[in-house]
């Protein structure tokens, strides 16, 4: 049988973000998906027009009937939008720690409407942080999880990194992709260690990147690979779809054509 990821997301009407876009990446890592949708948006490319929320009870069944049609081999949670859905999210998740889940924490979307209110964001990093293998926020998604001002140099951005580790989860995906400079660098910081994954800096811009790559390091979990792996396995899947060269429906461990590198371990 295949793995399998439980997704806990939102739709976009759009497709080019949200449970679309997680379920199409899964499939081209041949993982299964169970689905749960915490809210139906109307957006399009340029703006959100509409959110309605799903009920934390009705967030709490799917959750509930996801697991039991089939095991989870990892979970991947989206967009929430409010503290009663955080909540709704953490009473349902699996008893087992060892669980891998990797948490996009959407806070904003690409035409900057606000996707999770303050009461949401406190409670995310006080109740759903500690259940987490890895979280994944930009640059401007870490500072706002902090309240503070957007970092300007790496190592202040590692040290955010290590500010929301304080919070529980086991590590920390920050990408640089909002940055200028010729190489993109995601910070993938654990409570010993900080590793470097380093890629050719794209001109392209696409939404829905956030989701495929939270969604593509859950399917490398799922598939029993290890975290830095799965992480760097998925830069190199969201590079290779931005540039539209068709390389999909590959198994985790593969080589791509995007070079892809990393800087040895740091321990810390």
């Amino acid at each position: 049988m295949r793995p399998a990821v439980l997704v806990i997301a939102a739709t976009d009407s759009s497709g080019g973000a949200g449970l679309t876009r997680d379920v199409r990446v899964l499939t081209d890592f041949s993982t299964d998906a169970l689905c749960a949708i915490t809210a139906v948006t109307a957006q399009s490319d340029s703006q959100v027009a509409a959110v309605h929320h799903v009920p934390p009870q009705i967030i709490r069944a799917q959750i509930a009937a996801a697991l039991a049609t089939r095991r989870a081999d990892a979970i991947k949670i989206g967009m929430l939008g409010t503290r009663a859905t955080v909540e709704a999210v953490v009473e349902s998740l699996p008893a087992d720690v060892s669980m891998p889940i990797v948490l996009d924490p959407v806070l904003v979307s690409s035409s900057g409407g606000v996707l999770l209110d303050a009461d949401g964001r406190t409670a995310m990093r006080g109740k759903l942080f500690p259940r987490v293998m890895v979280i994944t926020p930009n640059v401007p998604e870490a500072a706002a999880l902090l309240d503070e001002d957007m970092a300007t140099n790496e190592q202040a951005l590692i040290e955010q990194a290590e500010r929301l580790l304080a919070f529980g989860p086991r590590a920390v995906l920050i990408k640089g992709g909002h940055w200028d400079g010729e190489e993109a660098v995601d910070l993938l910081v654990c409570a010993d260690s900080l590793q470097r994954i380093v890629s050719t800096r794209l001109q392209a811009r696409s939404r829905g990147t956030g989701c495929a790559l939270a969604s593509a390091i859950s399917a490398g979990l799922a598939h029993g690979v290890p975290l830095f792996e799965a992480c760097r396995e998925a830069k190199r899947y969201v590079a290779e779809e931005m540039l539209g060269s068709g390389f999909l429906a590959r198994s985790p461990g593969e080589e791509g054509k995007m070079v892809i590198s990393n800087t040895p371990v740091m321990q810390r």
